[in-house]
Order: structure tokens, then C-alpha cells, then sequence
């Protein structure tokens, strides 16, 4: 059985227990008030991400093997094919344009900064806290 566990199971399964970096999992949207709110006193950081995609899941696995900051911004993490609803309310609240993978900078209420696919960089991220 473990053989076809390992086959079949995605590789997201695998890397979740992998990373480094200690997410909160974004699920509702109740989350985003939170969020606002938590972003005037410290950086808020929202990884959107498609579970269906290797683009996604390599952007995930380099920005993880990269980021050591969590002193200086708050990290969330969104399944957007679980949390679709959660994924469109981002873009609508905070104006920015839904794409996946995705990296959204909330600061003071607003997103300062986004970049999705080969432009997400942990230490981009942190320049711009």
C-alpha cells in the first residue's frame, strides 16, 4: 500500500511536511479582517497557490528554501483551488489582480506589492517591508 501511497500521492502532500516556514493557513474569509488588521502593526504576506500546478509548486518550494524573515512579516498561506471564494475576495479588497501562484504584500490595510509566477522572491518580499 505504501508503494501506491507514494505513487499516487501528489507531491504536495510530500513538500507540506518539508517546509521550513511556519504558515497560517488562509480557509475564510473572515481571515481577511484579520489580516487588515494585523498588517498595521506588522507586513502581512499572502502566498496564493494552485495545488493543480508545477509552475505554482516550484515558486512555492523556492520562495520556502529562501525566506527567513518571519520577524519582520506575518506569513498566510492560501490553497486557491480549495479556498476559490477567499482567492477572489483578495483581489477584489485588495485590487490586485488574480494569478497563481501569487505573492501579495499587505501593509497598513493595502497591497504594496504583488508578484506572481518566476518574479516571486523571498528576498524581494523583504526589501520591501
Amino acid at each position: 500500500m505504501s508503494f501506491f501511497k507514494n505513487i499516487f500521492s501528489s507531491s504536495e502532500e510530500k513538500d507540506s511536511k518539508e517546509s521550513k516556514i511556519d504558515w497560517i493557513e488562509l480557509t475564510d474569509l473572515g481571515q481577511l479582517n484579520e489580516i487588515s488588521a494585523l498588517s498595521n502593526e506588522k507586513p502581512v504576506a499572502i502566498f496564493k497557490h494552485s495545488t493543480r500546478c508545477s509552475i505554482s509548486r516550484m515558486a512555492l518550494k523556492q520562495f520556502e528554501n529562501e525566506f527567513d524573515s518571519s520577524d519582520k512579516v506575518t506569513l498566510y498561506f492560501l490553497d486557491l483551488i480549495a479556498h476559490r471564494d477567499v482567492s477572489n475576495e483578495i483581489a477584489s479588497r485588495f485590487g490586485v489582480t488574480h494569478q497563481s501562484p501569487q505573492l501579495i504584500l499587505i501593509n497598513q490595510g493595502k497591497a504594496v506589492y504583488h508578484v506572481s509566477h518566476s518574479d516571486i522572491d523571498a528576498e524581494a518580499l523583504v526589501k520591501q517591508v
